[in-house]
Order: C-alpha cells, then structure tokens, then sequence
C-alpha cells in the first residue's frame, strides 16, 4: 500500500538556506512516521555545498528537491511591472499552484520558523473550497497602526488580515480562480509597501480563508496567550531573530534544533558578530515600517480609495454612514432613506383575507416572483453556496418565528429557498414588513410587498392590533413569520446587530419556538454593477429555541432574545474566524 505523500515548499536565497535547513530539521524530528515528505526549495542560486547539507536530512520517507525557478521567471517577466519584487523569494508562494500542477494541496513555510507541531496534522485538515488555511496576523491585531493600515489601504478588516509565512495551500482553487493572474494584474496596478506580497495574497484571498489554530503560526510578536511549549509552528517575524538577538523570545527552541544541525556553527557566528550598529538599524527599520504604515494610511490616493472612487458613490456612501452609525451606536436606524411614508389606516387592510381575488392576486405575486428570484440567480445577483441546518428547519412541528439579520432587499429570498428547501411546504411563510414598503412602495415590488403572505407593521394604532391579531393567528395556525429583529437593514454589514423584543415577545405570547437563522457572506470574483463585489451567501438554520415557561413574560423575552443573539454570534465569530465587536465598545 503506497504512503500518502506531504508537499511542502520553503522559498530562500543563499543567504539564507541555513536557516531553512533547521526549520527543516525541526519539521523532520515531530512528523508523523506514516506519510512521506517531499521537501522543495524554490531558489535562483543555492550553493552546492548548501544542498548537500539538505539533502544530509533526506531518508526514504523525506527528500529534499531544489528548484531553480529563474527560467519560469523569464517565462512570465512580461506580465510584470519594472520592478524586482518578481525576484524576490516571498513572492514564490504565488508561483507554486502553476509549477506544480501535479498538486491539489501544499504547505508553503518561511524558513524563520521551527515547527514543534506534527506537519502531518496540518496538511491533513480539510480547508475545503477555501484558497488558504493560514493564521491571523499578530502585528495587526495588536498594533493599532498596522490595523488602521490594512483597513484604510487594502480594505480587509485587521481581525481577518492573514500571515503569509504558514499557509496550506489549496491549488486546485489557486488555478480555478487565477490567483496569479490577480497577482500580476495588483501588481500592475498599485505597489504595496508595507508588508507587500502579504497584502496581495490577502486581497485577492479576501473570504476565502480557513482559519487555522493560532498555534501553527505563533509569531513572536506582541502577547502571546499560551504557552511555548504549545506553539505548533514559531515564527521570528520581523526582526526578531534568535540569530541576531541572544535574548530573542522563545530564542532557546530555536537554538535546540540548530545545534542538531551541521549549520550550528554558522549560525552561532552570526549571533556573537551581530554588532550593535546593526540592531540600531534593526529598530530603526521598525520605526520606518510604523512610520511607513501611517503614512499609506493617509495617503489620499491609496490602494482602498483608488478602488472607491470607481464604485457607485451612493453605496460608498451608505458604507461610511455604516461606519458612522457603529461609532454612535445607532443601530436600530436605517442607513437608507426610506420613499415617504403613508399610513395603512384599519380599512385599508385585511391583513388573512383569503377571497378568491386576493388568492389570485397572492398566486400571481408568488409566481412573478419565483421568475425574478430565478433571474436573480441566473445573473448572479443572488449567489446561494450553501443551507446548513436544514435539519433545523425540519424539526419544527408547530408555528414558528424565523428570524434573520438583515443586510440586503433581497435576504428574504435566501429565506424562503430554505424554506422552500425543507420539509415544511404545507406550513404557509409569512414575512413581517415595514408599512412604508406595503403602502408607498410602486409598480412591481410594491405589488409582492402587497400579497406574498406579508404582514406590514403599523404606525396606526388600531391597524397595528389588526397586525398583531393576525400574527397572533399564523402562529397558533402552525405556520411561519419572518422577522427582522434588528428592525434597520445595514447593506452588506456582516456583524449581527443588537435585538429588539419584538420578534420574541410573539414567540413568547403564543408559546412558539424561535428559529434563529444568519447570514454570512463572502466575496465573489463577480463585480456588480455598484463597482462592488457581488456577495455569496451561506445560509445557517439554528437550532430552535423554546420560550421558558416558567420565566415571568418580560424575562422570557428578554432571555430569547439573549439566545438568538448568542446563536448568531457564535455563528458569526465561527464562520468568519474573528470576535464580534463593535467599534462603539471602548
């Protein structure tokens, strides 16, 4: 029986092939024994002497293979700009999906690293249809400059910005999607200065990133929240370096590996020759780097607002109102003008009325309504990936509110293909609607606002007790509503807002269950007529939660409420890999 074979790929120079050689080493000792590994070095120039001493690790379950890419280099210098960031051996990582098209997966490794982890463990995880499995970047997370600049510059928030110096890379997705040809184009495009190919793969990577355990990439960096010993990967970031600083932080795993090796003697001597003009221009370079992050950041015609001032300003415009209403804690208020409102009076409506003129007029909105969803679909402007927690849905075996955030016009077509995905067709779907959208809105969508099963709020107060009577009824019916209980909609913003008791003091009043569905959504490689990315969306059906009988009402609300909130946090803080918070919080 063949063994499973590991690819894994370091990119150095002469200079520094020694220290690939004891990250090497490191990996070779904590592998598993059941696999095979195939070691490869791409380069532009290793010294034979060098190789040797590599391939001394090799056995018949590791080799070691140098690659020499300056030929596929010449192959490709005219896609890229007069510049050399081409040669530089960071950039290799962008090359490896088209070198080797043999493979679906690898590993990529900086060579100022020392794995304690079993590398078998990490290639063994399944990233599915992401283009990377990688770990959040320390530097900024916990640097605020840093932070502001990958927000301001690249437009990626800090707490999904990834370290380039691990990543599992998936190949297949890497071709499938023209990573490289992303690359070249950005790099045509705008020059990325301060952490330059990182901030590329990161654009171009933007939400399809598997988050991987922090511990495979444990840069020494800022505070670190475990300790050393459980650092599956350690990664001498910037100019923390165990071989220029004798007291360089987790220094002494470093030095363990390095004196099993033949290069321990070279390495010692850069160590005791390292003078200190040289850590003075160690930090000095770490004070440009700071320095050079601000000044990105305000540079009015950086990368972030390049891309802006082609978009649609009116969304760009309602994204920074997003920004502004976050700050202020406003978010319970729309961010978009909604057309001028006339009240729906009590004889303007019957809200369960089922005539066979009403019937007709909802069987010909549904049906005018499933082409325009289907349309959406076939143009790409409503991109479904996936329903998870179907299961959920089916569980149901009374009347139910369903709840969502709310982020797009169209979210509540999401919805209902999973209802329309689940076992509960005989049960009807109702949605709760703004009054406006009900009396004030014109032509086409105006006329599915009025009669697919929509139960629209009321400024009025006898209408709104005709509304809650007749939701009171759905519910002991056996059937569904579709609540938003954010009650604003905020365009494409992905964090689950705080709740209003709306939703839940319903489900409490008619002791039905609440079924807290979220949203979460990536980028496509479809830019939408706005200049924007156009959105696919995950679909996640929680489990059901049950009001708690013996709670006095007003605390059964509240606790429902807490519970849908905590679903869709724990939802969001899995799915997009960060902590939930908000830029109000202090």
């Amino acid at each position: 029986m063949s063994r499973k074979e590991i690819p894994i790929f370091f990119a150095c120079d002469d200079n520094f092939v020694k220290f690939t050689l004891v990250s090497l080493y490191s990996i070779k000792k904590n592998a598993s024994e059941a696999f095979d590994y195939k070691i490869y070095v791409l380069h532009t120039g290793i010294t034979g002497r060098m190789m040797n001493l590599l391939y001394d690790l090799a056995d018949e379950h590791f080799s070691v293979v140098f690659r020499d890419v300056t030929e596929y280099l010449k192959s490709i210098s005219d896609k890229l700009p007069l510049r050399d960031y081409y040669s530089k051996t960071t950039y290799y990582r962008l090359y490896i999906a088209e070198l080797y098209p043999e493979y679906s997966k690898v590993i990529y490794i900086d060579s100022d690293t020392v794995v304690q982890g079993d590398i078998s463990e990490l290639y063994n995880t399944d990233i599915g249809d992401c283009f990377v499995g990688a770990c959040h970047e320390q530097a900024m997370v916990q640097t605020e400059e840093f932070g502001k600049y990958v927000e301001s510059v690249v437009g990626i928030n800090r707490h999904n910005f990834f370290n380039a110096g691990l990543l599992l890379i998936n190949c297949d997705e890497f071709r499938a999607h023209l990573v490289l040809d992303k690359f070249i184009h950005y790099l045509n495009t705008y020059n990325f200065v301060v952490t330059q190919d990182e901030d590329y793969l990161n654009l171009i990577c933007k939400d399809h990133v598997y988050w991987l355990d922090q511990r495979w990439n444990t840069e020494v960096f800022g505070e670190i929240p475990y300790p050393p010993e459980e650092a599956k990967m350690i990664h001498y970031i910037m100019v923390n370096k165990p071989w220029h600083y004798d007291d360089c932080r987790m220094g002494d795993i470093f030095w363990a590996y390095a004196k099993e090796t033949a290069v321990y003697d070279e390495i010692k001597a850069i160590l005791d020759n390292y003078t200190n003009e040289q850590k003075k221009r160690d930090a000095q370079s770490a004070e440009r780097l700071l320095a050079l992050a601000v000044t990105e950041t305000n540079r009015e015609d950086n990368f972030y607002n390049r891309v802006n001032a082609k978009r649609d300003q009116g969304r760009v415009a309602i994204v920074k109102k997003i920004e502004e209403y976050e700050k202020a804690g406003r978010f319970a208020e729309d961010v978009e003008d909604d057309p001028p409102t006339k009240p729906l009076l009590p004889d303007d409506i019957n809200y369960l009325s089922r005539n066979p003129l009403s019937a007709a007029k909802t069987k010909l909105a549904f049906a005018a309504a499933r082409r325009f969803v289907d349309n959406l679909i076939a143009e790409k402007k409503l991109i479904i990936k996936e329903i998870k927690g179907i299961e959920n849905f089916d569980s149901l075996h009374s009347g139910a509110i369903i709840t969502c955030n709310h982020f797009n016009a169209f979210d509540s077509f999401a919805i209902q293909m999973a209802y329309e995905a689940s076992n509960q067709r005989k049960r009807r779907f109702y949605r709760v609607i703004r009054e406006g959208n009900y009396t004030s809105f014109p032509g086409f969508y105006g006329f599915l606002m009025r009669h697919c099963y929509t139960l629209p709020l009321a400024s009025n107060h006898k209408t709104l007790k005709k509304f809650m009577e007749a939701t009171d009824t759905v519910l002991k019916s056996g059937h569904f509503v579709l609540v938003y209980p954010e009650q604003s909609m905020w365009w494409n913003y992905r964090k689950p807002k705080p709740l209003k008791n709306g939703a839940f003091m319903f489900a409490c009043r008619n002791n039905v269950p609440v079924l807290p569905c979220f949203i979460t959504m990536r980028d496509t490689d479809i830019v939408g007529d706005d200049g924007f990315f156009v959105q696919e969306y995950t679909i996640h059906i929680g489990k059901p939660i049950k009001p708690d009988k013996n709670l006095p009402y007003t605390k059964a609300v509240t606790k429902l409420a807490e519970e849908n909130y905590n679903v869709w946090k724990e939802i969001y803080e899995k799915e997009y890999g960060i902590p939930l918070y908000y830029t109000t919080e202090k």
